[in-house]
């Protein structure tokens, strides 16, 4: 095989994945548009087949506290990611550069606990939480993600690259660690810190489990629980494709802006 048919034949294969891949949000937009409660027919005539409204959007604005849901989401989203942020950036850079006794043995007791499946540590949360008189409130969704394992690894593993004759530099001139981080340090590692962030927001903008479990009260749900409350009640294929699209919106746009320097980020922590 030439190495022109190869090249042909991955093109071909790589267009079949890219298509199978937006065929979901294909759906989810076309549906969102047409008043239909089980739509019938191909989703790439639906917008010839069906009249197109935004009576969808009217429904959930109109029954719904999508305002509130919207709200909460952004307070247990936002939060969380800047702590993220925050806390990788300087672990990352402690475990990085710095050398101290038991450096090792902590760094991968920390990686250890990744293995440990969220769901397990649920109810243990719950029965802390309750204790605290914190159930239904946000301080149960923040406090638990205010600082990510893996965030710490993805920035120790980008620091540990930089040259240390920056470092060394800094030194000579009399700069101070906290000088150092701050000025020479986070400068460079914004790909791999807004990788964190990136990773972060979508995690805590998409949970579903956690607020479902902590939250009681319809005025305390973040989008995802109020929107799964209200389509339960529903049952129409078009307010659920809107829904999901509301919700989609805001992890696209955080994606969209941070893409260039997600892929950096990715990209230069696997280097060696």
């Amino acid at each position: 095989m030439s190495e022109k048919t190869a090249k042909i034949i991955r093109n071909i294969i790589l267009v079949i994945f890219g298509i199978s891949f937006l065929v979901p949000f294909i759906i989810m937009i076309t549906g969102a548009f047409i008043d239909a409660k089980i739509p019938v027919g191909s989703p790439f005539l639906w917008l010839k087949t069906h009249e197109i409204t935004l009576n969808n959007f009217r429904h959930i604005f109109k029954y719904s506290q999508i305002l509130r849901w919207l709200v909460n989401s952004i307070i247990i989203s936002v939060i969380p990611t800047v702590l993220q942020m925050f806390f990788a950036a300087i672990l990352g850079y402690v475990f990085a550069r710095k050398d101290f006794f038991g450096k090792e043995i902590l760094f991968w007791s920390m990686m250890a606990v990744v293995m440990v499946p969220t769901q397990v540590l649920i109810i243990p949360r719950y029965i802390m939480f309750s204790g605290f008189n914190l159930v239904n409130k946000r301080a149960a969704l923040i406090l638990p993600a205010v600082w990510s394992i893996m965030g710490v690894f993805l920035v120790k593993q980008f620091m540990a690259q930089l040259p240390k004759s920056l470092e060394e530099s800094a030194k000579i001139d009399g700069a101070s660690d906290m000088k150092i981080f701050f000025s020479i340090m986070l400068p460079l590692s914004k790909p791999v810190i807004a990788t964190v962030g990136t990773f972060a927001f979508i995690s805590a903008w998409n949970d579903f489990l956690t607020p479902l479990i902590f939250t009681t009260s319809s005025e305390m749900y973040p989008i995802t629980v109020g929107l799964a409350s209200l389509l339960t009640k529903e049952g129409n294929f078009g307010i659920e494709m809107a829904g999901a699209l509301l919700s989609f919106i805001p992890t696209f746009l955080i994606f969209l802006f941070f893409q260039k320097y997600f892929t950096k980020g990715i990209a230069f922590t696997g280097v060696k």
